[in-house]
């Protein structure tokens, strides 16, 4: 089997012979309407473990000559297209895994492009041996040369294009050179049938220009129609719980979150098929990268960087512009540069359902969208001094959540004390809100698994600041919170009473406990009172 042109069906085979495979052909018929046309370059880029090797794989076997893969095709969703036939094993197909290139060339980008370009030409003389090569140093040259004598177009695939603009961030010859090279193989080259590339990050900016113009790109901010093809959807995950007998609550739990306009629900495809493999919930995608990558990112001396942070890991929604991002790993201005590269690599996702309301098209309400990325959050504060008033409530979590319920309000509050007079430069309140944020903060590890909590819920004459409902199954009582800042907790309790919150527990059947929290400016202390609602 060749390795560059048209590698044949082989390595598709092992992917729908695996114990779990998910049709997602539908998207080869995005691909067929734009084929020879203006529109045919796509970039596709997603996070690491979302598939992006999968779906190269199957397009080298849908387009390549030379083989016949209807067998493979043929009772996937894509044979109801009328496209299929038309397309199918009709191009002479060259695929480029630009991760292995790179690593084999032991990360010299010269000699990668030296040795892509000996080995596809190698390849196309020995499968066109009528063609003299004039400059068989020019892969662009070659490959027309092959498209003049055979009229067959080429379709060309680079799995994981951005490992080199990843690697070599700093170094500008390289990327320079590197670009050149793919602006040649591609702009405005008539042999080209197809261009489809993946990876991480969009297409490098350079100003409003990039190397790269002709690619129409398809990025985690803006997949458009790709949408569906960046994970598993809603209803795909629902379909193999029941197949193999998963819990669906908690898969949604620990890999939903990622969210666009069309498709509200696009889950962590590694996670999940590594969940069903295992039988057991955890945190799977994160054990494929390095921690020190997050958090580089997130020490990074941004103003509001740090704030945002917090208030992300306190479940709250956080407002970004993406507009001034360079769709690189260097060129970081403010804070919304840093939390735009997290999008891409999968950290942070937008949030379709937010409440909050933004005027601006390059605006996005962002969450972390998980368990699994909560998870690693927590575990890169762990160790972290920026964090480390982060950390301290985290760690005292579950003791926190056993106090409330045994309604121990000075232990509650001495907690908050501790780590408010030991981190002030973390936990530094202005308003109800940062205290808001704060007791989110020291409650989320212990209950994302028993509540689900909602903020400034309307309930009876006004909002209650946090609630927290117990999920399906769980025998543990609600909490209603309300906060207050250099007034009382006896005043926020008279609050919940008196303006009738307890109305949205009218068709609750289990016990409710009410929780005034109130924050001293002036002895910088905290006050807590629990009391068992009467319904």
């Amino acid at each position: 089997m060749a390795k560059y042109l048209n590698k044949g069906k082989e390595l598709f085979q092992e992917t729908l012979d695996s114990l779990i495979y998910v049709d997602k052909s539908p998207l080869i018929e995005i691909l067929n309407q734009s084929i020879k046309t203006q529109d045919k370059y796509f970039c596709l880029s997603r996070p690491r473990r979302f598939g992006k090797s999968v779906t190269a794989k199957m397009l080298c076997s849908y387009y390549s000559r030379g083989v016949d893969s209807s067998s493979q095709f043929d009772n996937l969703k894509i044979a109801k297209s009328p496209s299929y036939k038309n397309h199918l094993n009709q191009y002479n197909v060259i695929f480029i895994n630009m991760s292995l290139e790179f690593n084999d060339a032991h990360h010299d980008v010269n000699k990668m492009i030296a040795s892509i370009t000996s080995s596809i030409v190698d390849e196309l003389k020995e499968g066109y041996p009528q063609i003299v090569f004039n400059s068989p140093n020019k892969l662009h040259k070659c490959l027309d040369d092959v498209f003049s004598e055979c009229n067959v177009p080429f379709v060309i695939i680079i799995d994981e294009w951005d490992r080199i603009m990843r690697e070599k961030k700093e170094d500008g010859q390289s990327l320079k050179l590197y670009l050149e090279w793919l602006e040649g193989i591609f702009k405005d080259q008539v042999y080209i049938a197809l261009a489809y590339m993946t990876g991480i990050l969009p297409v490098k900016k350079y100003g409003n220009q990039s190397a790269l113009n002709m690619f129409n790109e398809f990025s985690m901010t803006d997949p458009d129609n790709f949408a569906p093809f960046i994970g598993f959807t809603e209803n795909e995950v629902q379909s193999l719980c029941n197949k193999f007998n998963m819990d669906y609550n908690q898969m949604q739990q620990w890999y939903d979150g990622y969210s666009f306009i069309d498709v509200p629900h696009i889950y962590n495809p590694n996670s999940v098929v590594k969940s069903i493999s295992r039988k057991r919930f955890g945190s799977y995608w994160t054990k494929t990268g390095t921690f020190e990558t997050l958090q580089d990112f997130i020490d990074m001396n941004k103003e509001g960087l740090k704030e945002d942070i917090v208030k992300l890991m306190a479940g709250e929604d956080v407002v970004v512009n993406i507009a001034k991002f360079q769709n690189d790993m260097v060129t970081f201005k403010t804070k919304n540069d840093v939390l735009t590269l997290l999008i891409h690599l999968g950290y942070l996702a937008i949030k379709t359902d937010s409440d909050i309301r933004v005027d601006n098209i390059s605006k996005f309400v962002v969450h972390i969208p998980n368990e699994e990325i909560k998870m690693e959050f927590r575990n890169i504060v762990e160790d972290n001094k920026n964090y480390s008033g982060v950390y301290n409530l985290i760690s005292k979590s579950y003791d926190l959540l056993k106090d409330i319920w045994s309604l121990n309000g000075e232990a509650v509050a001495k907690v908050f004390d501790e780590a408010h007079q030991d981190h002030t430069s973390i936990l530094t309140y202005n308003d109800e809100n940062s205290l808001s944020c704060v007791i989110s903060l020291s409650l989320d590890a212990s209950t994302s698994d028993t509540y689900n909590v909602v903020r400034e819920l309307p309930t009876g004459k006004g909002y209650a600041d946090l609630v927290y409902l117990p999920k399906p199954g769980v025998n543990r009582p609600a909490l209603l919170m309300e906060l207050k800042y250099d007034k009382s907790a006896e005043s926020a309790i008279t609050q919940i009473k008196e303006k009738n919150y307890l109305q949205f527990f009218k068709d609750y059947k289990g016990e409710v406990l009410l929780v005034g929290i109130n924050y001293s400016k002036k002895t910088k202390t905290h006050q807590c009172i629990i009391e068992k609602a009467k319904l």
